[in-house]
């Protein structure tokens, strides 16, 4: 996929996260995975427990000339709650830690930018971390597509997910694809 960029973000749950980043114009392909920690091909049990450092994650594969990564990262600050360590809402460990695994120098920068910009739009300091991106690993494939796939049947997604999915669809109505303006 030529031209594309990748970024990979922790905000919290990553079914939460894939669903809004799969709505986003420019965005090509997202997977639900783990990043950040230390042991190899984690599984979602011991990421759960809060025993091999990884962070709930997505990898957005997206065009920049559509979406640029600065804006991808005014997304991703604006959903979710970036000021709160290790935690979003009920969800409570390291695994749902606010983070940025930069792919790039560039990324760093622009990262880093981004996120002293939007320190004014919130009361409280924001503990997003900024961290080279060292390997992803795939999460299971029952979590690919989760929200799109289990809307109308998991309590979690219309107690939890869906709230957050139509409160970013409202404030990034010029962001969403097309196919979702209707």
């Amino acid at each position: 996929m030529e031209g594309l960029a990748v970024a990979t973000l922790g905000a919290g749950c990553f079914w939460c996260v894939e669903a809004i980043f799969q709505d986003l114009k420019g965005v090509k392909k997202v997977v639900s995975g783990y990043a950040g920690g230390q042991v190899e091909n984690p599984t979602y049990k011991a990421v759960c427990a809060g025993t091999t450092g990884h962070a709930e994650v997505v990898q957005v594969t997206f065009d920049p000339e559509v979406l640029s990564y600065a804006d991808l990262l005014e997304v991703f600050f604006f959903t979710h709650n970036p000021t709160t360590l290790n935690r979003q809402g009920n969800d409570v460990g390291t695994q749902y830690r606010s983070a940025i695994f930069y792919h790039s120098e560039e990324q760093k920068a622009v990262a880093q930018k981004v996120k002293a910009k939007m320190a004014s739009e919130f009361a409280d300091p924001i503990v997003t971390e900024i961290v080279a991106f060292d390997r992803f690993y795939a999460a299971e494939d029952y979590h690919q597509d989760y929200y799109n796939l289990n809307a109308n049947k998991n309590p979690y997604c219309s107690a939890v997910i869906s709230p957050k999915v139509n409160k970013f669809r409202k404030n990034y109505k010029d962001k969403l694809k097309e196919e979702l303006k209707k």
